[in-house]
């Protein structure tokens, strides 16, 4: 039996700092979890909500004395890391500079750096990690050559009970009169209060508000419910925030984390700027159109709430526009994607003539052309004319028989020499091939297909290699949209495409079958 790997956090949740950084946290720990891997939490500081959730969670949380960021901190993390057999630690919080990243490559660790700002330069860290609308390539000038950066919403890290709601469908009300609010989970300033005033001013709405376990405030916003003269309900520690994000007409929120989940979720939202590094973030946001930015708690007219709450609440055309502009932005599937470049049983790279003769022993592999339940984790390009520049290009697509070995190698080499075509070759630690992916340009869209080894289908692989893929066409290209094509009759497909973010738009003939057509769009603030 294999033992799980381990991977280590180093973050911290206070009632000064707040909450975000440790639940984001707890998104990735989840999707490890999910992959079959081990997680504990290393902590210099944790209020008690937040590290009972972590261990409900089934993670280990392992208390660190000293300051965090210092050198002592970084020096136990790494002892830890080691203790634990981690490859890799993921740090997230504002007090681990470049210092600290340089400790923690030098001790033997790969090391994930959750960010938001690009304050800490040099940066040294393997991967960095900044999931906000705004983040940019320029932030991060100063890094070492091998750092690579996964910056933008498509990396936006959610919990795992947000996935049964990715692409579902919710009515927008023709007025809007449920209003969630929840400004995190700590709220040291107690903006929630104010904003509750405000509300309770306004007629004919139904109020919940959320408040974390570690408020000082719980009792003063209890009274303040309690005395209220109209519908509302008060809840602490809310494990399912995505049924109350369903429930609720309009939200006003903190302009962190939460931010991120009522996009995916198409709430329509008001976010108050809780912290400088929120400023940013509900710019942006507003700017898009996902949510209204309410500007810093604290300094909020109240005639500002009501002017916009007038303006939204009998509007349902505008609510349904910033709905649809938030779930453009974030598709739910960030953790996954980051998770591709955790794994480390696998590596992606360009495809090379030597390549071919495994390609097509894969091709030739009966499970790969026959349609049956059991289907290879396969997808097949279309042959429509807007998108083929050479139907040479699509030759094998769709097989029903085996190629010869000539053919094959003839259209191999051919997309190999074309410059709107682009292969990549997936291998293992071993450097064994493990698949192929060719994607078909045309413009800024691109059509993807996979073909995965017998030896190494049915074990996830398929969905590695095409996270992988994407991420890097995106990065290297100016594609913005991914188009692929299933059979109706191969499930392992079907579900490979929707677990990689892909969404099933309609039902096509390919070459005389009848395929689903799954697109993938890279986020709109990229």
């Amino acid at each position: 039996m294999t033992v799980p790997r381990t991977l280590l956090f180093r973050c911290d949740a206070s009632i000064a700092m707040g909450t975000g950084h440790a639940m984001r946290c707890l998104a990735l720990a989840q999707a490890w979890q999910d992959a079959g891997g081990k997680v504990t939490f290393a902590m210099a500081e944790a209020t008690p909500s937040i590290e009972a959730r972590v261990r409900m969670e089934g993670a280990d949380v392992v208390r660190l004395p000293g300051l965090p960021g210092s050198m002592e901190d970084s020096g136990r993390m790494c002892d830890l890391a080691h203790k634990e057999k981690a490859e890799w630690a993921v740090v997230d919080g504002y007090q681990f500079d470049s210092a600290y990243q340089s400790a923690v490559r030098d001790a033997g660790l790969k090391l994930l750096l959750i960010d938001d700002h690009g304050a800490a330069p040099p940066y040294s860290a393997d991967l960095v990690l900044n999931q906000n609308v705004h983040a940019k390539e320029d932030l991060y000038r100063e890094r070492a050559p091998d750092t690579r950066l996964l910056l933008g919403p498509r990396y936006i890290l959610l919990r795992r009970e947000f996935a049964f709601w990715r692409n579902r469908t919710f009515e927008i009300a023709p007025r809007a009169r449920r209003i969630l609010v929840s400004m995190g989970g700590s709220d040291p300033e107690n903006v929630t209060e104010q904003i509750l005033k405000i509300l309770l001013s306004e007629s004919d709405l139904e109020l919940t508000v959320v408040v974390g376990g570690s408020s000082p405030h719980l009792a003063n916003i209890g009274r303040l419910v309690e005395e209220a003269n109209c519908p509302i309900r008060l809840l602490k520690d809310v494990s399912d925030m995505p049924a109350l994000m369903v429930w609720a007409d309009l939200v006003v929120a903190g302009a962190g984390t939460t931010s991120w989940e009522l996009c995916m979720m198409g709430s329509p939202a008001l976010l108050c700027v809780l912290a400088p590094n929120q400023e940013k973030i509900a710019g942006e946001l507003a700017r898009l159109g996902a949510a209204v930015n309410l500007g810093y708690a604290g300094r909020i007219p109240a005639h500002k709430i009501g002017k916009v709450l007038c303006d939204l609440l009998p509007t349902p055309a505008r609510r349904e526009k910033m709905s649809a502009r938030g779930r453009e932005l974030v598709d739910g599937h960030g953790a996954e994607r980051v998770l591709a470049f955790l794994w480390g049983d696998l590596v992606l790279r360009r495809t090379i003539e030597s390549d071919c003769r495994p390609c097509w022993e894969w091709r030739n592999d009966p499970a790969a052309y026959a349609v049956s339940q059991e289907g290879v984790a396969q997808s097949h390009v279309s042959p429509r004319a807007r998108n083929v520049g050479n139907p040479a290009a699509y030759a094998v697509s769709f097989p029903r028989e085996a190629v010869a070995w000539e053919r094959y190698m003839e259209w191999f080499r051919a997309r190999l020499a074309d410059p709107q075509s682009i292969l990549y070759t997936a291998m293992n630690r071993r450097g064994d091939p493990m698949g192929m992916v060719h994607c078909q340009l045309d413009g800024t869209r691109a059509v993807l297909s996979i073909n995965v080894g017998s030896a190494f289908r049915g074990k996830g692989n398929g969905r590695k290699i095409v996270l992988l893929a994407i991420e890097e066409l995106f990065r290297t290209s100016g594609v913005r949209t991914i188009d692929a094509f299933v059979r109706i009759s191969n499930r392992p497909s079907i579900r490979l495409f929707e677990r990689a973010g892909f969404r099933k738009v309609g039902i096509e003939t390919v070459l005389g079958e009848q395929a689903i057509r799954y697109v993938l769009h890279k986020s709109v603030g990229m």
